[in-house]
């Protein structure tokens, strides 16, 4: 049986490389992806829908059977902790309750390494309400993604990012035991780690994966 995925924020880091895997995969008929901007990607099988992310909606008679979500920026690009929290917690949360209105059975979601709803840090703050919100909406299968520092080129520059990116790089070999998954890792085997997990043996309800376990899948 082929299935259908729903996808959102796939013109991001991890979601371009999730949408080129899922066109890809003989185990998916079709992908939908809700974005505000074209990604320039064309395929028979992709189903690209420009839209706000507050208006996010499906068709009465479409039917999920995957929902990823890819969504998340930062402070410094949201500008406001409202503006990060609607993109990193309320969109996520919008998503997982229109699959479940059209029938999905797993959501595969970015959350963030050291996310806790009782974290003093806004950013993990937030991560781990979402956690904890996506888990009461009882999908049969939720897989919670909790990478590290993450590789690889973006459509933007960023250059706290690419400061860190290189130091994680260099200290990377000494990272060991306790310190492994603090390891950066690139946005492909993130989207990779989120395409296997979809299609892998059935597994506990709710399933966190951390960074270094991420690599493993």
């Amino acid at each position: 049986m082929t299935k259908v995925a729903l996808v959102a924020g796939s013109t991001g880091l991890v979601g371009s490389h999730l949408i080129e895997i899922l066109i890809k995969s003989p185990k998916y008929k079709k992908v939908i992806s809700f974005v505000r901007r074209s990604s320039g990607v064309k395929h028979e099988k992709l189903d690209e829908r420009i839209i706000p992310f507050d208006q996010m909606k499906l068709l009465p008679h479409e039917e999920i059977d995957d929902v990823f979500c890819c969504l998340g920026t930062t402070i410094k690009k949201a500008q406001t902790k409202e503006a990060f929290r609607k993109v990193d917690y309320e969109y996520p949360v919008q998503l997982g309750n229109l699959g479940k209105d059209h029938g999905a059975k797993q959501y595969m979601v970015i959350s963030a390494i050291g996310a806790s709803s009782g974290s003093p840090f806004f950013y993990s703050k937030v991560k781990g309400e979402l956690e904890e919100d996506l888990i009461a909406l009882y999908y049969p299968a939720l897989h919670i993604f909790r990478p590290s520092l993450l590789l690889g080129e973006r459509d933007e520059f960023r250059l706290g990012e690419k400061a860190g990116e290189l130091f994680s790089r260099a200290i990377s070999p000494v990272m060991i035991g306790r310190l492994k998954k603090y390891r950066s890792i690139s946005g492909r085997q993130v989207a990779y780690g989120m395409y296997r997990a979809a299609n892998g043996p059935d597994g506990e309800r709710v399933t966190i994966h951390e960074s270094d376990q991420i690599q493993q899948l």
